[in-house]
């Protein structure tokens, strides 16, 4: 593969064209010629379609067509864009991931740089001590099908075929047309809002179609690894890769996961890991015809000419029916569970056959197959995730509020402050009576926290503890929220205080600004309390307390902004962990990190590197969700290429000690920045009265709430129209549908215009920030980025085209402040990083965003013109499309122009590269 980037944009614009002209023919036969020129004459205007006025008459172009050419257009622009998409993947994986290239080449030359000014007995712990927590969930952002991405993995196959040549090009040409055409005659959007037992099966999908795969070809590589550089590893405690999910737990504003939902998620878990375990062991099985093997084996199958089939052939057959009776379970309820295997009870007869055929001499096979399902028995176990369950903070106190109002207690624990609710709980934690009482009735909402509970011991009494063993407790405040669910925990008997077991580790996300702030001091006056610390899991030699902690992104950013958020989860990470440390207690932080820049995404690699050194140790655990699925682990290589991208990034950031965290006067002006930012973005989006009214008219918000794409509700309350109740995750779609993608940097340029001030030694003091510190560097970076995908032009035709009337003059105040933010950001981001154009330091990327960034405008405006006329028409019956019109002329319903909204949504979500 060359290195030379004009060759590898050269390919990446031709696989573009070659999808594109393919997509082209199929839109030709399918809907005539006359729609498909219009469609061309759309995309060249949209090419070249640089300034207002030429903008302007694209629009007016669109407004002449119904809707029924409306919808038709936006499917084709839609697909292209998912076609992109495609051809980006696959320039991507191509690119990093050629062979060994990605996960065994990028990972060497990095423990080569480190081996430089690291001792080797250091690199080994760096490597032996590697734990990457990956925690697939299901927020409201996969908008692509399971099916539409299944066949854009086979359109991925073909590029392939055309870039090695061993495929006729007729051949290849007519598999993608018969693909493209598939997609075209498929629905682009479930008839119904996926449950969560839905996004459950598709995760799993994930894993059975790329990370059984990837994860111990991933680990092949670190062997390899640790070969070449003769780093000598000590035993493994804890596997490298592990496999969590919110799936099927979450139920954080989430009505719709319930207790009995949660266990069927986790049967079907354990039912595909039966199903992929079964097959890897059919074809163990099948290989291992070897006679020879080692005392300790033929003294326990005796003498049988096939020793280790005689070993495996029971294995075999007891998972392949565990596996055929969960399905009966899952089909219909009534079939009785089968004893549970545990993944020792898979992993113990492995091991000797392994064992034996090494003392044999047939190390080559033994390291084959055998153990490659022994690695995955370590990464996913038996039952194929971890399941953490979530919940909200109020849920428990509303919970326990009601218990003791019912058993009439002196003081109902609603009406007790921190101290008095600490002092009671840390008593009931410490009785052995039990303080609920079995036959008492409850309101729905404390009956169903009771009930999840009690699934959770039931869980782990089925299937073992490792099935599930987090519970995550969303809008932590206080230290009251973590006894309050260890005690409930204690009632279904998770927790044992007097005998100082638990099975049941509890995890504080810290979302807010004000939170972040405040979680040192929670958590340092949990740590000094006996009883909960004797409760946490202990880990490593030094028998070390381990707390998990989850940082929440979203939540803060929409509090605060992009740079306040940013800076608070930097500032509360350093603190946390210097806590952790004088306490002694092993800290794991958990990074709840969405698709987009405003929720904590974008390029893993620079995010990881940027985290205060010292807080890692080896150890991220970090949400993988939505669109991230697809784009990062729908084929093997590019879940190698991840894992790949995030194993380097913990090394580094590990083993290499960075002083510039600590610097006191860079510090004291990320604070300042911060502030002035939070205060500008506050003054926008908090105290603008007419902000809420603005985000609601101008973008695709209310259409949004329609997608059929999450099991989980838009808002936290129903109903509720204000800020507050609003998801992060929609808040952040809706500002990217209309290309304002306002949460990401807005506050920035502000913050930086004044520290600046005219002083040309201040920017250049920014400058030397950029090139020096890996937060700082991680920040611009993040914002360039969002910028170049930012449009005013189009977001202002939304306005003016979707803003009531009598609202223009407060909404055109809005979009002026919006206006002059982006100027003054773009400004200062090239400033500082001295480029002439944003990306002009990555041309790869600027490219992929230059490609998607044409095809979005004609999108754009047709999401407003269907959009307009949808909203026209909830205010009034359907009607015909022009005033005065004959009775006979066509109307298009409610239902009609929805779904051209949302195929336009769909196709704007695959050109932005991300939803929410």
């Amino acid at each position: 593969m060359t290195n030379n980037p004009l060759l590898d944009t050269s390919a990446l614009r031709q696989n573009v064209r070659l999808l594109g002209d393919t997509l082209g023919e199929v839109i030709r036969s399918t809907v005539g010629e006359d729609l498909y020129e219009t469609i061309e004459t759309i995309r060249q205007a949209s090419k070249s379609a640089t300034d207002v006025e030429q903008t302007t008459a694209l629009f007016n172009a669109l407004r002449k067509l119904d809707s029924e050419q409306l919808l038709l257009i936006s499917r084709g622009f839609a697909q292209f864009l998912n076609l992109a998409n495609i051809a980006d993947q696959h320039f991507t994986t191509t690119k990093s991931v050629s062979g060994h290239f990605g996960a065994y080449d990028r990972i060497s030359s990095t423990i080569e740089e480190l081996s430089q000014s690291v001792s080797k007995e250091a690199l080994a712990a760096a490597v032996a001590n590697l734990h990457i927590d990956l925690v697939l969930t299901a927020h409201p952002t996969e908008i692509t099908r399971r099916t539409l991405i299944h066949k854009h993995g086979e359109i991925h196959d073909c590029l392939n075929e055309v870039e090695s040549g061993l495929a006729s090009e007729e051949r290849i040409q007519s598999r993608l047309a018969d693909l493209i055409a598939q997609i075209w005659h498929t629905e682009e959007f479930l008839e119904q809002r996926p449950t969560p037992i839905d996004e459950a099966r598709w995760s799993f999908a994930v894993i059975e179609n790329s990370l059984w795969d990837a994860v111990p070809e991933f680990l092949r590589d670190l062997d390899a690894i640790a070969e070449k550089f003769e780093l000598d590893l000590p035993p493994r405690t804890k596997p490298v890769v592990r496999l969590s999910s919110w799936i099927g737990g979450d139920r954080d504003g989430n009505k719709n996961v319930t207790a009995q939902v949660t266990r069927r998620a986790m049967i079907i878990s354990r039912w595909q890991a039966a199903d992929l375990i079964s097959r890897d062991l059919e074809a163990i099985y099948e290989e291992l015809s070897v006679t020879r093997a080692s005392e300790a084996l033929r003294q326990l199958v005796g003498d049988v000419r096939e020793p280790y089939r005689a070993i495996l052939k029971p294995l075999r057959d007891a998972v392949r029916r565990q596996r055929d009776e969960l399905g009966a379970y899952i089909q219909d309820g009534t079939h009785p569970l089968p004893p549970v295997l545990f993944t020792q009870d898979v992993v113990s007869p492995l091991q000797q056959c392994r064992t034996s055929l090494a003392e044999v001499g047939l190390s080559a096979i033994a390291d084959g197959k055998l153990l490659d399902l022994i690695r995955r028995l370590d990464s996913f176990g038996a039952h194929l995730v971890t399941l953490d369950v979530r919940q909200e903070s109020t849920r428990h106190s509303d919970a326990i509020d009601e218990l003791t109002r019912s058993l009439e207690l002196p003081q109902a624990y609603g009406d007790m402050n921190e101290t008095e609710r600490m002092a009671w709980l840390l008593q009931e934690l410490q009785t052995r009576r039990p303080l609920i009482p079995p036959a008492a009735s409850w309101s729905a909402a404390t009956a169903e926290t009771l009930a999840v509970f009690r699934m959770l011991q039931r869980l782990q009494e089925e299937f073992g503890p490792r099935i599930c063993n987090s519970y995550v407790i969303s809008m932590s405040h206080t230290a009251s929220d973590l006894l309050e669910v260890l005690l409930l925990a204690k009632e279904a008997g998770l927790v044992d205080p007097p005998n100082k077991r638990a099975s049941l580790l509890v995890v504080p996300l810290f979302e807010t600004v004000e939170d972040l702030q405040r979680a040192p001091e929670v958590m340092e006056g949990l740590f000094k309390t006996p009883l909960y610390r004797e409760l946490l899991p202990v880990v490593g030699q030094q028998k070390q307390p381990l707390q998990e902690l989850m940082l929440g992104y979203s939540d803060s950013n929409k509090d605060s902004g992009f740079l306040s958020s940013n800076w608070e989860i930097h500032q509360a990470q350093i603190a946390l962990q210097e806590l952790a440390s004088r306490q002694d207690v092993a800290l794991r932080l958990f990074h709840g990190r969405g698709g987009s820049v405003s929720r904590g995404g974008g390029p893993a690699y620079q995010a990881i590197l940027a985290q205060p050194s010292g807080t890692l140790q080896g150890r991220i655990k970090i949400t993988e969700q939505g669109e991230v699925l697809a784009s990062k682990y729908s084929l093997p290589e590019l879940a190698l290429y991840n894992l790949e991208t995030v194993t380097t990034a913990v090394v580094q950031n590990s083993l290499v000690t960075n002083q510039l965290d600590a610097t006191p006067s860079w510090n004291q002006l990320m604070s300042r920045l911060a502030t002035r930012s939070r205060d500008h973005y506050r003054a926008l989006v908090h105290d603008n009265p007419d902000l809420v009214a603005f985000f609601q008219q101008v973008t695709p918000i209310e259409e949004i709430s329609k997608l059929q794409i999450s099991s989980r509700p838009a808002r936290r309350k129903t109903g509720a129209k204000d800020l507050s109740s609003l998801r992060a995750i929609p808040w952040v779609f809706g500002w990217t549908q209309s290309r304002f993608l306002l949460p990401s940097w807005f506050g920035f340029g502000t913050a930086l215009s004044e520290e600046v001030g005219g002083d040309s030694e201040q920017l250049d003091l920014l400058r030397r920030l950029h090139q020096r510190w890996p937060f700082f560097r991680m920040l611009i970076s993040k914002v360039e980025m969002t910028l170049s995908k930012v449009d005013l032009d189009l977001a202002h035709h939304y306005m003016n085209s979707l803003g009531h009337p009598e609202q223009r003059e407060a909404f055109e105040a809005i979009f002026e402040v919006i206006a002059k933010e982006y100027e003054l950001t773009r400004k200062l981001v090239l400033e500082i990083t001295g480029q002439n154009r944003l990306l002009g330091a990555d041309q790869g990327l600027q490219l992929s965003v230059d490609l998607r960034n044409r095809t979005i405008v004609p999108l754009g405006f047709l999401q407003v013109a269907l959009l307009k006329r949808l909203r026209d028409q909830n205010r009034q019956p359907p009607m015909s499309e022009t005033p005065g019109a004959p009775e006979d002329t066509r109307t298009y319903s409610r239902s009609e122009l929805l779904r051209g909204a949302l195929l336009t949504l769909n196709g704007i979500a695959a050109g932005m590269r991300n939803t929410g």
